[in-house]
């Protein structure tokens, strides 16, 4: 099972990466890479917000078997 995260209240996906990813470069991108569900709710060069209901994986998938 991979990791995940729900988000705090007023978090977007940069305040998640700060607090789960320290350290990596572009860690929002990252994140928004393993989690197409919030990619497609982007806008291109928006921030993007989150709803407390969201699962925001903090890893990539897991290689298929």
């Amino acid at each position: 099972m991979r990791r995940f995260v729900t988000p705090h209240p007023g978090d977007d996906l940069a305040a998640v990466a700060a607090r789960e990813l320290p350290g990596v470069d572009e860690a929002d991108h990252q994140l928004l890479s393993w989690n197409l569900h919030l990619a497609a709710r982007a806008g291109l060069g928006r921030s993007v917000g989150l709803l407390p209901s969201d699962i925001v994986f903090t890893e990539p998938p897991l290689p298929a078997r």
